[in-house]
């Protein structure tokens, strides 16, 4: 039992050791525990990256994955909310004719009703983000838009000459 116990001490010797000559410490330097921990701590991954090639058309279309089902989506930054056409919430589950539309929003084609709903998970090449406030447009909504309750939750966006940059 003593030869295992002195094993265990020579080992542990060696691995401070070791650790101050790859940390390059002086043990009486009073800084050497902040030293060591930043020699010997691994950096924090960074965020993934996602992107959304620009259309020919002009336009970023997002191919998104919502509460485990395909949505395409225009990109819209002046859209406060996800919007969901009436045909794209049906087939999330939300069935359109049962919702209370209670709100007013003003689109492009004037002013409409809305219901509110909430998306379990938006995923975008990646950039998921969760509890996504959306809203149904009883009428006159072509395709459904990603809106600002998406795009403003992620840590930034950035439209490139040629891409939509998601930073989750």
């Amino acid at each position: 039992m003593i030869r295992y116990v002195a094993i265990a001490a020579i080992a542990a010797l060696s691995a401070i050791g070791a650790a101050n000559a790859v940390a390059g410490l002086d043990v009486r330097d009073e800084s050497a525990p902040l030293r060591a921990q930043t020699a010997i701590s691994a950096p924090a991954p960074a965020p993934a990256v996602a992107s959304v090639r620009k259309a020919a058309d002009g336009h970023y279309w997002a191919e998104a994955n919502v509460n485990g089902r395909a949505v395409r989506f225009l990109v819209d930054t002046g859209a406060t909310a996800v919007a969901l056409t009436g045909d794209d919430a049906r087939r999330l589950g939300f069935e359109p004719s049962k919702l209370d539309y209670v709100y007013d929003v003003v689109t492009a084609e004037g002013r409409v009703k809305a219901a509110g709903v909430k998306l379990a998970t938006v995923s975008i090449a990646g950039a998921r983000i969760d509890d996504v406030d959306a809203l149904v447009i009883e009428k006159g909504l072509d395709t459904s838009l990603l809106g600002m309750s998406y795009l403003g939750r992620l840590r930034a966006f950035e439209a490139t000459q040629t891409a939509l940059i998601l930073k989750p």
